[in-house]
């Protein structure tokens, strides 16, 4: 039994899913004529009460994109030092939108209103970038799957209208924050100018993201996709697996968030685990002593994977694929660990 918990990207579509793309209706989505594509954009739309989304190849995509309509070059963004935008996203925000980030030493990602306030360059200052956005990330990936309060993403948003600042949510696991949480789409959508969320995370679809707003910003929207490379053609198959993961695979994800917190309670009892970081979600951050390496080679050895972050810290992320049959047995594994000497020196 192969057990895969290195990221909720590695999923394959089920069956139903599957079917649900090959009797997908398409046409040529640059010419706006993909029916399936049609119906996504709409139904998420409505579901975070926006005027428009716009389908992508991928998040990185569609957060670049956002970028680019709020910005200009020169201009300034403020972030976590966690973000992804400025972590992960192969220097985009410079290449793309010729835009620097202004980071936040946030908590586990998330960063409060007072920063953000005092992060902002004076508009008049003209040997400083001109602060144009606030990018923040729900849930927060190197943060370990964390969720803002929601009140907290309020006083944010007051401050960027205060200082007429754009405000864009990288949503790319927001599906978990929202069960997590017992929050709404149509209760981020009214915070935020911009949202992207991804399909092919916890929803398990094999690509896609999509970015979210209304008319005004989202009107060059399309020409900046294209301008990205991203306009594609009869991608209604593609979209009809989104479909079907936004209506079948949402409320799921609370699966993913108790074996999440199962593992990380097995993870505490052992003596060779320092720290487990807090769980709100489906990511698991925890922290040992030795050398990392060696347990993720034994883990290997027994088809077990995950990643490594670094300075002691690993990762395992819970997902549509990971079941309970796995999980019963990798619980089993990981109890084995307790009385494991060798492994105890790591």
């Amino acid at each position: 039994m192969t057990i895969d918990l290195r990221s909720d990207t590695v999923t394959k579509p089920t069956s139903e899913m599957l079917e649900a793309m090959m009797n997908a209706k398409v046409g040529d989505d640059v010419y706006k004529e993909d029916p399936t594509v049609n119906a996504l954009e709409e139904k998420v739309a409505s579901m975070f009460g926006k005027d428009q989304a716009l389908f992508f190849p991928s998040g990185s995509m569609a957060n670049q994109a956002a970028i680019k309509l709020h910005t200009q070059p020169g201009e300034q963004l403020i972030a976590d030092q966690y973000a992804h935008v400025y972590n992960y996203e192969g220097g985009g925000v410079s290449f793309n939108s010729g835009v620097s980030c202004k980071l936040i030493q946030g908590h586990r990602g998330m960063i409060t209103a007072a920063q953000v306030e005092a992060s902002i360059n004076p508009p008049d200052f003209y040997h400083s970038p001109l602060t144009s956005l606030v990018c923040i990330e729900n849930t927060t990936n190197k943060g370990g799957g964390a969720c803002y309060d929601f009140e907290e993403i309020k006083r944010i948003r007051k401050v960027c209208d205060h200082h007429n600042l754009g405000y864009h949510l990288d949503g790319a696991r927001l599906w978990n924050a929202l069960v997590a949480k017992g929050e709404s789409a149509k209760q981020y959508g009214e915070m935020f100018d911009t949202i992207s969320v991804c399909l092919s995370k916890g929803l398990g679809a094999p690509i896609g993201s999509v970015l979210i707003g209304n008319e005004e910003i989202m009107k060059n929207a399309i020409r900046v996709r294209k301008i990205l490379g991203g306009g594609m053609r009869q991608v209604g198959y593609l979209a009809a697996a989104g479909l079907y993961a936004i209506e079948n695979h949402i409320d799921r994800l609370a699966e993913d968030h108790t074996r999440a917190k199962e593992i990380g309670s097995v993870l505490q009892t052992l003596s060779f685990v320092k720290q487990v970081e807090p769980i709100d979600t489906n990511i698991i951050i925890f922290t040992v002593e030795g050398n990392e390496e060696e347990f993720i080679s034994k883990m290997g050895s027994m088809d077990i994977h995950f990643y490594g972050m670094g300075q002691g810290k690993l990762r395992f992320v819970t997902h549509l694929d990971y079941t309970q049959k796995m999980h019963k047995y990798f619980l089993e594994v990981l109890a084995t660990f307790k009385t494991n000497k060798a492994v105890q020196k790591i």
